[in-house]
């Protein structure tokens, strides 16, 4: 009697188990659904967010970072658009080259190119065989080789002379944009970048600007930023900057990083050819109690 009193028990005890065991496991399942539906939640809210704030952008592949289409005139003349690579183009020359002595604007699709007349002019500038290579150019037996593909690659492929990844295999790296550190190439010695063009601009001599100023930041617990006039005018010419975009005097200009995001102010060059705005503390490195 005791003995079958025991085996009941057992067997109820048993039962008991399962049903606590299927029990907990129902619930660990509907605690993973939820937890999964939390995430599809946040991760539409956080596009929908950089959308509509410009916080969050599609990065570029480290190849394609800072190209810029041109595509004013070529389909429309049955050519494929040009792909500039500012990448190769800043591992030669300033900025201040092509964007202050050969007038190309600092916004996309704003620089007033035409069709005819622009020998000695623009890419011209250098592009005239003897700076760089020339749309057409005499080969060592004397026939024409068309340079075409070479800057109107859109949507081809093109083996280029020089590969991204082979050129910079020894450059300083950092973990945004494409993931090189220029500034440091720079100081190393790495890069040796041209002020000018022989026969196409005037040698300038040294700029110098004003000392580094602090800025607070509008993010909370985010350190204030530093702006360095040394280190810009190394490769820019004031007039890109002032009035255009800033004004001469601290303060007067209001600006936020929505705005930078945005493709404004810092945003014109950061997030799209200079270094990436993903980097916070490559401009925020002060605590806010040191900024006067």
């Amino acid at each position: 009697m005791i003995n079958r009193l025991y085996i009941k028990c057992k067997q109820s005890a048993a039962g008991i188990s399962l049903f606590s065991k299927a029990k907990a496991n129902r619930n660990m399942q509907r605690t993973l659904w939820l937890l999964s539906v939390t995430i599809a939640v946040l991760i539409a809210s956080s596009v929908a967010f950089a959308q509509t704030k410009g916080m969050m952008k599609k990065r570029s592949l480290p190849q394609d970072y800072g190209n810029i289409v041109i595509n004013s005139l070529s389909e429309k003349n049955g050519m494929a658009p040009v792909v500039f690579k500012h990448w190769l183009h800043r591992t030669r020359y300033t900025c201040r080259v092509c964007h202050v002595d050969f007038g190309f604007a600092m916004i996309a699709g704003k620089t007033a190119m035409k069709e005819a007349g622009n020998e000695g002019h623009y890419c011209s500038s250098c592009h005239n065989g003897k700076e760089a290579f020339a749309p057409v150019a005499k080969n060592p037996s004397g026939e024409d080789t068309v340079n075409c593909d070479r800057c109107h690659s859109y949507g081809k492929y093109v083996k280029f002379e020089f590969d991204f990844y082979k050129f910079t295999a020894k450059f300083p790296r950092e973990s945004f944009g494409d993931g090189i550190n220029w500034e440091k190439a720079e100081n190393e010695g790495i890069i040796k970048l041209q002020d000018e063009v022989p026969a196409s601009t005037t040698k300038k001599e040294p700029l110098e600007g004003p000392a580094d100023f602090t800025a607070g930041s509008d993010a909370l617990g985010l350190p204030a930023s530093v702006f360095s006039h040394k280190k810009h005018i190394v490769g820019i010419s004031c007039e890109l900057c002032h009035n255009d975009i800033f004004d001469y005097e601290k303060g007067i200009t209001k600006y936020s990083m929505d705005d930078i995001f945005d493709g404004k102010y810092c945003g014109r060059c950061h997030g799209k050819v200079a270094f990436s705005n993903d980097d916070c503390l490559r401009c925020h490195r002060i605590s806010a109690q040191a900024v006067k």
